[in-house]
């Protein structure tokens, strides 16, 4: 499944690996990697394989969750396709209230004492993600874990989940995507180990 999804990603566009011309994310961070999984929206065969995906993961770890979550804006249709597969109830979490109505910061019907698994397209840090599970708990749930389309696997993520006892589980990852990668030429041989720097030290890496 994760060499299949990671295949699928670069098929697509939706990653991208320029390690001689990095690109700038939100916070700065230099990154020889850009990934966009909201493209796979506009494929139906991989979106409907990215929701059986996602599907599996639940029903394997999360069996008793009661309540699907998740997370704004690029995991709210991922979440509600996987609710509608799970025939489960649907909310997704804002990061931040709303600034008028009625200022919700999850939106739809969550009522406390439920076990909910949240439902997110993409981990790099783990900080947005982990903000939305702390609003389900203050909402009064419980948040059984989390199921993601890809990860990049930073070890700071790492840690944070597991400070937060939040388990993650995800199709594909940061390591399966360049395998793939190298196999296909989008990189080649001399690109790996840059690749695999920055994996490690994201946040001081700097081409």
């Amino acid at each position: 499944m994760k060499q299949q999804f990671a295949s699928q990603l670069l098929q697509v566009g939706a990653v991208k690996l320029r390690p001689a011309e990095p690109f700038t994310w939100a916070s700065g961070w230099k990154s020889p990697i850009y990934c966009d999984n909201r493209q796979l929206l506009s494929y139906p065969e991989i979106r409907s394989f990215v929701k059986r995906s996602l599907v599996e993961l639940c029903r394997l770890h999360f069996p008793d969750a009661e309540v699907v979550a998740g997370v704004a804006t690029g995991a709210i249709a991922q979440g509600a396709l996987v609710a509608d597969e799970l025939d489960l109830p649907f909310v997704y979490v804002r990061p931040k209230p709303k600034d008028h109505g009625m200022q919700n910061l999850i939106e739809g019907r969550l009522e406390a004492g439920r076990r909910v698994v949240v439902v997110e397209d993409l981990i790099s840090t783990g900080g947005s993600s982990l903000k939305a599970v702390e609003a389900i708990r203050q909402q009064g749930c419980e948040v059984a874990g989390m199921v993601a389309s890809f990860t990049y696997g930073f070890p700071v993520a790492e840690r944070a989940f597991a400070e937060a006892g939040v388990k993650l589980f995800t199709i594909s990852d940061y390591e399966a995507v360049v395998v793939e990668a190298a196999k296909a030429g989008y990189v080649d041989a001399a690109d790996l180990e840059t690749l695999a720097q920055w994996r490690r030290q994201p946040e001081a890496w700097n081409r």
